[in-house]
């Protein structure tokens, strides 16, 4: 299983919210780009949250300088919903795309982005009682998790991110059974997302066959490190 730490931006700021609540926002780190040579690991997953909040990318600058100073591929979500927006990120050297509100709200275009830019369109699949949340995730897309993941790997999606809302941010565990549910109903690879606590919860994914898991407030809160999660995903520990 592949290892991706994230960093949330909110204000300039690294931050972790919980549930997705701009209102239970804890800040970790007030210069981000100076995380990222402590989160080196197979990709560092960037999520835009001003712009996911705002529905257009906020921190472009920002996100640049993350990019550049990252020795590993970097995946970039957060407010991306039109072609512009796409296009912009990928021209700032983002290895990956990750689109989720645009995937219920506008699914040609982002068909089309999966056409225009193979392997590099990530189609993020945020769900709260198996019901996809959208527009930062404050409303409901009105489609299940499995429907809208089957769509996606019908564009030809890179990968499904796949975020239980109501775990995110809280350290309680990944709903390790409803992702491997995604993965086992769809064709395409799944990124875990929300709940990672424990190294105990990565080795949990991991023998469920899950292809990749991203991390972020149990690093940032010191659980584990990330020497000591990427020994676990690629099971030498």
């Amino acid at each position: 299983m592949k290892l991706y730490p994230a960093i949330d931006l909110l204000d300039g700021r690294a931050v972790r919210l919980e549930e997705g609540r701009r209102d239970r926002a804890t800040v970790f780190h007030e210069r981000p780009v100076e995380l990222v040579r402590e989160l080196v690991a197979d990709r560092l997953h960037v999520v835009d949250l001003d712009g996911a909040f705002a529905g257009s990318p906020s921190q472009l600058t920002l996100i640049a300088e993350i990019i550049g100073a990252s020795t590993v591929p970097v995946e970039v979500g957060g407010g991306i919903r039109d072609r512009a927006a796409i296009e912009s990120v990928l021209e700032l050297g983002a290895a990956f795309v990750v689109l989720g509100t645009a995937a219920v709200r506008s699914p040609a275009l982002v068909e089309e982005a999966c056409r225009a830019h193979p392997g590099r369109v990530i189609v993020a699949v945020d769900a709260r009682d198996g019901v996809v949340a959208v527009d930062g995730w404050t409303a409901s897309g009105d489609v299940t998790a499995t429907e809208l993941g089957a769509r996606a790997a019908g564009w030809g999606a890179a990968a499904l991110l796949y975020t239980d809302v109501a775990r995110d941010g809280l350290r309680v565990g990944p709903n390790v059974e409803a992702t491997a549910r995604l993965t086992h109903a769809v064709g395409c690879e799944v990124i875990a997302s929300g709940g990672v606590g424990s190294l105990d919860d990565l080795a949990a994914l991991r023998d469920a066959g899950i292809a990749a898991v991203i991390v972020g407030r149990a690093l940032y809160d010191r659980r584990f490190t990330v020497a000591e999660a990427l020994r676990v995903a690629r099971g030498e520990a």
